[in-house]
């Protein structure tokens, strides 16, 4: 892959690997720019609309996923492709640690009416190229890997990444609960008691609930980056989070998200229980099954009708149980496809 300076204007196209022949086909870094953030927005919207994806994110909403550039840099991660100055797919990746070794997570989408072109394998390669390259700048010279979450409905993707020598590993799913009457009675494990949210507990609370998820299967190694970029988001409103105190030591904690620009593109009223914890010490009491309940009361009473989360089918907490006795359902199913490079 080589940048080289289109003849028309000052943009760095790059030339991509076997790019399908499409006539006015460029791809090109995004500068970081309102319209470009608007355009990965557009793309994304359009292909989950397509396979019925929940996620339809706004321009300030993907401005706010790259603020860490330590992870992914749009201007060297991404790429976007454009037919006749149109964009019409982007992909990317960005990098964590999980287990110890650097993994690449990687994605990418198609607006419907461009699909089955060679675009997304296209993209794939060039998602697959620069993962190689970061790769192979890790300091420890160790191992690392790709990974790329698909979901059920993404036949193509499926496809696509087997075809490119992914193994699926784990399967997640995103539950559904239509509707936020008859909430079951779920009362705290004695002595413990829920308290507000001030920014003085932030570091607290956040802190707890990353010490919670490192039990979960391959956990993502949270960063300092992190823990600024979430209390920085335009949609927080930590009026809506349950943190369950015994004491001086947090329990465990619900965070319910509302995602104000989503649901207005989808014509819903849709909470989301993004992070649901609880330390070893106060487990199988029933403490995750009372904040499951609470948060979706806080829901119910922020005028939402509807709640959703995401769960490991192999969660080692039980969490799955918990939250079909609570009137979740499954509704989509996620695999994890992963491929590892030797350093």
């Amino acid at each position: 892959m080589t940048a080289t300076r289109a003849a028309d204007d000052d943009t760095p196209w790059l030339d991509l690997a076997r790019a399908p022949a499409i006539e006015g086909l460029r791809f090109r870094r995004p500068r970081g720019d309102d319209d470009d953030f608007a355009a990965l927005a557009a793309i994304t919207v359009a292909s989950n609309r397509a396979d019925e994806i929940p996620f339809l994110p706004s321009a300030e909403h993907l401005r706010e996923e790259f603020d860490d550039l330590s992870r992914s840099d749009p201007t060297r991660d991404v790429v976007l492709a454009e037919v006749a100055g149109a964009p019409v797919a982007e992909a990317g990746m960005a990098r964590t640690m999980r287990a110890g070794i650097p993994v690449y997570e990687i994605w990418g989408h198609v607006d419907p009416a461009w699909r089955r072109r060679g675009l997304g394998r296209a993209l794939l390669r060039e998602n697959l190229r620069r993962t190689r390259e970061r790769g192979a700048k890790e300091p420890d010279g160790g191992p690392f890997g790709a990974r790329a979450h698909v979901d059920e409905h993404e036949i193509g993707h499926h496809r696509l990444v087997a075809d490119a020598g992914f193994e699926p590993i784990r399967w997640y799913f995103m539950m559904r609960r239509p509707t936020l009457d008859d909430i079951p009675y779920a009362p705290l494990p004695d002595g413990l008691d829920i308290r507000p949210v001030t920014p003085d507990l932030h570091r607290r609370i956040w802190d707890a609930d990353n010490e919670a998820f490192r039990d979960h299967w391959q956990a993502r190694e949270p960063e300092e980056s992190d823990f600024t970029s979430l209390f920085a988001k335009a949609d927080l409103d930590t009026s809506l989070w349950a943190v369950a105190w015994d004491g001086d030591e947090i329990a465990g904690v619900v965070q319910p998200w509302i995602w104000k620009d989503e649901n207005r593109e989808l014509g819903v009223q849709r909470g989301w229980l993004e992070h649901i914890s609880v330390r070893r010490p106060w487990r199988r009491r029933g403490l995750g099954r009372a904040l499951t309940a609470e948060g979706l009361r806080r829901l119910r009473a922020a005028g939402m009708s509807e709640a959703m989360l995401g769960v490991d089918a192999e969660n080692p907490t039980g969490a799955l149980g918990v939250y079909e006795r609570l009137g979740f359902e499954v509704h989509q199913r996620t695999t994890a496809y992963a491929i590892r490079f030797e350093g």
